[in-house]
């Protein structure tokens, strides 16, 4: 066993979090129990960059009782939790997470991970497999296929297929329906408000809410304002999806237009520059901004760092930037992932099903890696419909749920055969 923790004496707390997910994720302790039989992942060795919380440490915990040998670091410096990576460490899992990294600490940890010569990755964002083929070509042959949870990370494989980049064959986990449809609306939609809640201790009812991004994390995000009694802006670059909102009764405008009437802003774009300097100078005094995307990139802080002429904590979690005018801006969690930066991430109950999918396709991939295809320009794949469909089934059950089926009849009529 190799690591790199901060706080290895921590454990006992860390195994005190992730016993507790373990009572309310059900889909993942079935899995353990088939894996624990069948022993899917025997011989293979995992390398996985996701936010590192209890929820994850449950799916490592899975994987690794699946014959997995687990090489585990954090897909964000402030989401890592030092006391679940010191219990997964605890437990003989290979752990490289920091929570607060440097950047370099931060690089390490991925580098740690690669070097052990993965055949399946698990990524978040999209750095594990950025780096093995920016670092490590070398090893990739060994790697039978990855999976991306993200957005985020999914843009940056598509980009990298198109051009040809892409070595591996890589499941689009994000676009999986029991993913996007539920953790990124409901889970996103949570667990922001929680984050930006219990970091403010601040009211949201008659506040103005501008969230910028109208997918299906800010729809969630935007539902839960709604929910808390705030007037909801909504910002958006697309059309189709500016349309919903309105039809969904939010208010659509451009972000040069919200900078002055929004008390909150809530950036869930995955892209750079949604908020910057020319809209900080046109907020109220005392507007508070926070990010739920990926990446850092979304609220300019660097930018208000250089604009302001003082800087100062306000209070946890929460910096104050003073302008030349005298006006405040408040940035909350550095512009990082508001909710696992200063939160706890999604609900147990929602990350029972986007973890389920995540161990499925990587079943998936090691079952069918004689026959996925592995040509450039053909690397993406999406999770199978029959993955999706007993997630889903899963989780209905668990909730004591029963649906309809077709007759013969029925089926025969709608699909003529």
């Amino acid at each position: 066993m190799a690591c790199d923790i901060r706080y290895p004496e921590r454990w006992e707390s860390g195994e005190l979090k992730i016993d507790w997910v373990r009572h309310h994720m059900p889909l993942l302790a079935g899995l353990e129990k088939e894996f624990i039989k069948d022993k899917p992942f025997e011989g293979i060795r995992i390398a996985l960059s996701v936010h590192l919380e209890a929820k994850t440490a449950r799916l490592c915990e899975i994987l690794a009782e699946g014959g997995a040998e687990m090489f585990i670091t954090g897909s964000n410096p402030l989401s890592t939790q030092d006391d679940v990576a010191a219990a997964l460490a605890h437990k003989g899992l290979n752990v490289f997470a920091i929570h607060g990294a440097t950047e370099e600490e931060y690089l390490r940890g991925i580098e740690n991970v690669i070097a052990a010569g993965p055949n399946i990755i698990i990524d978040d964002g999209g750095d594990l497999v950025h780096h093995i083929h920016t670092h490590h070509r070398e090893l990739l042959p060994r790697v039978i296929g990855g999976c991306e949870e993200t957005t985020t990370g999914i843009l940056r494989l598509k980009a990298m297929d198109r051009s040809r980049e892409l070595k591996f064959p890589m499941m689009l986990v994000n676009d999986a329906d029991c993913k996007h449809l539920f953790d990124n609306r409901y889970g996103t939609g949570q667990s922001v408000w929680d984050g930006i809640d219990r970091t403010t201790n601040l009211i949201v009812a008659g506040k103005t809410v501008v969230v910028a991004g109208y997918g299906w994390c800010g729809k969630g995000v935007s539902m839960r304002a709604k929910g808390l009694g705030a007037n909801v802006i909504v910002t958006e670059i697309d059309p189709i999806r500016a349309m919903e909102a309105v039809m969904d009764g939010f208010r659509v405008m451009k972000m040069d237009e919200a900078a002055p009437l929004g008390d909150l802003f809530v950036t869930v774009t995955g892209c750079e520059g949604v908020v910057t300097g020319e809209h900080f100078l046109k907020m109220k005094d005392g507007a508070i901004c926070c990010n739920a995307g990926h990446f850092d990139v979304e609220v300019d802080v660097a930018g208000l760092r250089k604009m302001a002429v003082a800087v100062k904590p306000a209070r946890n979690n929460i910096q104050a930037y003073t302008l030349k005018d005298g006006k405040t801006i408040y940035i909350l969690a550095e512009g990082r992932l508001v909710n696992l930066a200063a939160g706890d991430g999604h609900p147990a109950e929602i990350m029972d099903m986007s973890f389920a999918i995540q161990a499925l396709s990587a079943k998936y991939l090691v079952e069918n890696k004689k026959t996925i295809p592995r040509e450039p320009g053909r690397m993406l794949n999406t999770v199978p419909a029959e993955i999706d469909r007993a997630v889903a089934s899963r989780k209905l059950a668990d909730w004591g749920v029963s649906i309809d089926t077709l007759t013969p009849k029925q089926h025969l009529y709608l699909y003529g055969e």
